[in-house]
């Protein structure tokens, strides 16, 4: 299934794509796509319905995230073999854990917005991953049975504010607008080899990271199971799961997005995203 919310923002209705890629209503069908919406158990009921049977989305509008809210929005630093060495970076032996706020939630169309005093926002497509059961002290054999499904995120990051304020990197990395998901959460018996996806950003039109997931440290298997060890992780919660080369700060010289700058951000499978970068006001 291919589940997506429309409408304004504060306002959006659960939908699925049905088999000619139209918006079919699911309101009154299911919860919003939040938490428990995305459980084993509520995706499994959806499973049930055949979506021409629902009302036909004549014009959706706007799409707005895949994720209503998420309990929590956890992010896998330096897990591409090839962006640790444009930054410089050894490869982690573990796989380097951190969040942004939740508030960082945007849609996959929204503009992205540079913060206030800003000197270096910049881009990251990546595979996100959402959990549909609760997960503590996995194995690496079970880790995908507890993933309710995939979506394309771009993990926008503000590099000063990430490395060079002190602290930990969520500063750099949670500011509104940042965490733009969607436009579809993919169940995940849609995806056979999660690190066998293709993934891409074009800004203004020029292809800036191309690269396969197959390029990635630690898999999704590793990352779930890993995690699973510190904490419970809960339906609902969502992975961004590292990002490959070519971003701006691996750039020489650097650059770093402007007012009117445009990503494309697509991961394979899972749907494309546009934001267009507009200054703070």
């Amino acid at each position: 299934m291919k589940l997506l919310r429309f409408g304004p923002a504060g306002q959006e209705k659960p939908g699925i794509l049905d088999k000619a890629g139209q918006v079919r209503d699911l309101s009154g069908r299911c919860a919003d796509f939040a938490g428990d919406g995305v459980s084993a158990a509520a995706l499994e009921a959806l499973h049930a319905i055949t979506p021409e049977s629902l009302p036909l989305v004549e014009d959706p509008g706007r799409i707005g995230s895949c994720l209503a809210d998420v309990p929590n929005f956890f992010c896998i630093g330096l897990n591409y073999a090839k962006h640790a060495a444009e930054t410089g970076a050894q490869e982690p032996k573990e796989p380097i854990l951190f969040s942004k706020a939740t508030s960082a939630l945007s849609g996959p169309f929204d503009p992205v917005v540079i913060p206030r005093n800003s000197q270096k926002t910049d881009w990251e497509v990546e595979l996100g991953v959402v959990i549909g059961r609760a997960a503590s002290y996995v194995s690496e054999a079970d880790a995908l049975d507890h993933v309710a499904g995939y979506c394309t995120i771009n993990d926008v990051s503000e590099r000063e504010f990430q490395a060079e304020r002190g602290g930990q990197w969520i500063k750099g990395k949670s500011a509104p607008t940042f965490g733009p998901v969607g436009p579809w959460l993919v169940t995940a018996d849609e995806i056979a080899d999660p690190q066998a996806l293709d993934a891409k950003l074009t800004l203004n039109g020029k292809v800036v990271q191309d690269s396969n997931t197959s390029d990635m440290i630690f898999s999704v298997r590793q990352i779930v199971s890993y995690m699973s060890q510190f904490m419970i992780l809960r339906p609902g919660d969502i992975i961004a799961t590292g990002t490959p080369s070519g971003v701006g700060l691996g750039m020489k010289p650097q650059r770093f997005l402007k007012p009117g700058d445009v990503m494309e951000v697509e991961v394979q499978g899972l749907g494309a995203q546009r934001q267009e970068a507009v200054a703070a006001t």
